[in-house]
């Protein structure tokens, strides 16, 4: 019975074992099923991480040609050394090295390292490097592994500054940027290493001009250093655009800013910066456009160092603002086109109708500058000499509704509709903007000050070119644009742009004859303009002005249109802080056309040397200058 007892008890303990023991074989066979059958996808990839690697590789962007054909933007071959991330920290020896073969510093690298969060992509450290570092880095390959030296396409900007703020710039996307976007679009093309538009064109039409990307699958070993090529995914370049701009003419205008800007601070004028714009006023397309001062795109494209940002971003003249379509300033005497315009159209006052400038107007003690009285003037004089009193007079016939009005058939205070971002309305001085921003009533002498470009009146330089275009072709507004076409892939076109017209001035023909002939006379001898196109080859039409300014010198305007008898061309310049607009504006707008109708500089020069004496307040010029000036307001 004892013996019976022992062996059943043994037997239980032989279970208890046996079934401890295949619960365990269980459990592990169940775990190995899903680690082989269910999760067996995820530990493939992950062992193939550890020994395949998918490196990018960048699309060249398309080219940006300007309207015959010559590239303005595009590519250029760069070395770039690239880490290949193996999940462990850097080594502190290897980080060293590589940053003194680079030239940056060991935390610059270490935090790009840090930073990145996206796989075992290879993380981009140093972009454009020279030859000599290019050899430096490989004689000691050996000392640092997963460290890879690459060629790719570089964004290239071969004029340097020139339309900076137009074509804008590109900069590699963020980490935080791939977050947000892969939050939106799990399936976005963008990934880490994509060269993305950051500004002007090249943010605008990115989707366009950015390509695909493609890469190259490559074989590790376990300190990342590649091995061999597994696969490859050839890039996609991005599609061309076409642009209106014309390059002779663009860098003309360049030439023209730069040089004036040079010599007004050299004669002590602040002149801090500058906005030109040239178009087709028979179609709207814009010819060429400089706002200075500019920034260098090539800085951003091969990692803009911080040196280099703080220089841009202090910059108190704004380098990255385009101040052509986003600059709002009074738009001082060449308002009084739309001054002029309206009390004709009106009859406020008849073509031959003499008024008299006693130097002040006989309601409200608002004078010419520096005391000129120029006494009897009818329309056309008035407008050649830029008479204040005259306008003023105007200005008390018509009332401020009617200027409203007028000022809006040209299209000011709302935007152009250029494609591009960043465009300001401007605005229209109004009782109603008045009450609405500083609650207050509205005086008369504001309406003599709306009337002469002041008051409340803002304009773009865009918009000032679209009001002389008007002017010029006979009264028809067209949007302006700066994108003629945009290619497919294999260079075909997918959309071609053109003349778009949005309207029609609602004033006679006989009205705008006079305008126009009034701003013929400002170029003629005794106009305001007179000695800047003394001997120009070229019938031109302008109009001087001087804009007050509250933080500091007044700005100078010129605008223009040539030939006078069949235009072709408008160009309008503002030059911030430059004065009257004759002697800081007038030259700008004058060497912009010498070039575009090929007059000999020799010619151009003589006309500089007569300017600038005049400047100096010799002859009769200084005295016309004076004309153009606006007062004081209350």
């Amino acid at each position: 019975m004892l013996e019976s007892l022992y062996k059943r008890k043994k037997t239980s303990r032989f279970d208890v074992l046996f079934y401890i023991v295949t619960g365990i074989f269980i459990i592990l066979g169940l775990r190995l099923f899903a680690m082989q059958v269910l999760e067996g996808g995820y530990y493939q990839s992950k062992a193939e991480g550890n020994r395949l690697r998918m490196v990018p590789m960048t699309a060249a962007r398309g080219i940006m040609y300007d309207r015959n054909g010559q590239i303005l933007v595009g590519s250029r071959p760069a070395y770039t050394i690239s880490i290949m991330p193996t999940g462990k920290p850097l080594d502190e020896q290897e980080l060293a090295k590589l940053a003194e073969l680079i030239h940056k510093k060991p935390e610059e690298i270490q935090k790009k390292v840090n930073d990145h969060k996206h796989g075992y992509e290879p993380i981009r450290i140093a972009t454009d490097i020279s030859m000599d570092v290019v050899t430096n880095v490989e004689e000691h390959r050996h000392e640092l592994p997963g460290v890879s030296i690459d060629v790719e396409p570089l964004r290239f900007y071969p004029y340097e500054t020139m339309a900076s703020q137009l074509f804008g710039y590109v900069g590699e996307v963020s980490e935080e940027e791939l977050d947000e976007i892969k939050d939106k679009d799990p399936s976005s093309p963008i990934n880490s290493g994509t060269i993305l538009g950051r500004a002007g064109l090249e943010k605008l039409y990115d989707a366009v001009l950015r390509g695909t990307d493609g890469g190259k699958q490559l074989e590790v070993d376990a300190t990342g250093r590649p091995v061999a090529e597994v696969d490859r995914k050839n890039t996609i370049p991005g599609s061309n655009i076409h642009l209106t701009i014309d390059v002779s003419i663009q860098k003309a205008a360049e030439e023209a800013v730069d040089k004036q800007l040079n010599q007004l601070q050299a004669q002590g004028t602040p002149a801090t910066g500058a906005a030109v714009v040239a178009l087709d006023p028979n179609t709207g397309a814009v010819l060429a456009m400089v706002s200075a001062p500019e920034f260098n795109p090539n800085w951003f494209a091969r990692g803009i160092t911080t040196k280099q940002w703080e220089q841009l971003n202090n910059d108190k003249a704004h380098p990255f603002e385009n101040k052509v379509i986003a600059g709002e300033y009074p738009p001082g005497s060449p308002f009084k086109i739309v001054t002029g315009a309206a009390a004709l159209d009106l009859k406020k006052v008849t073509p031959d109708e003499m008024i008299f400038d006693s130097g002040k107007h006989w309601l409200i003690d608002k004078r010419n500058a520096e005391g000129e009285a120029l006494g009897w003037l009818n329309f056309n004089r008035a407008l050649a000499k830029s008479d204040n009193v005259y306008f003023y007079e105007l200005g008390n016939r018509l009332g401020i509704e009617n200027i409203d009005t007028y000022a809006r058939y040209f299209g000011l205070g709302e935007k152009t509709g250029i494609n591009l971002v960043g465009e300001a309305a401007g605005n229209v001085a109004s009782p109603e903007y008045k009450k609405k921003v500083f609650d207050q009533e509205w005086y008369l002498g504001e309406t003599f000050d709306a009337a002469i470009g002041q008051s409340f009146h803002l304009v773009t330089p865009l918009q000032m070119a679209v009001l002389l275009s008007q002017v010029a072709n006979g009264g028809i507004r067209y949007e302006p644009y700066v994108v003629s076409r945009v290619d497919h892939a294999d260079g075909t076109p997918a959309e071609i742009f053109g003349p778009k017209k949005l309207g029609v001035l609602p004033i006679p023909k006989n009205v705008m004859d006079l305008i126009r002939e009034g701003l013929r006379d400002v170029t003629s001898e005794g106009g305001t303009a007179g000695e800047v196109f003394k001997g120009f080859p070229i019938a031109v039409a302008g109009k001087t002005g001087t804009a007050e300014n509250a933080h500091g010198r007044d700005h100078g305007w010129f605008v223009a249109y040539a030939p006078y008898d069949n235009p072709r061309i408008v160009v309008v310049a503002i030059v911030e802080q430059g004065g009257f607009g004759a002697g800081s504006a007038g030259p700008i707008v004058r060497d912009i056309l010498a070039a575009y109708f090929n007059v000999p500089q020799r010619d151009v020069s003589k006309q500089d040397n007569t300017t600038n004496t005049s400047k100096t307040g010799q002859g009769g010029f200084a005295r016309l200058q004076s004309n153009d000036t606006t007062p004081t307001r209350r």
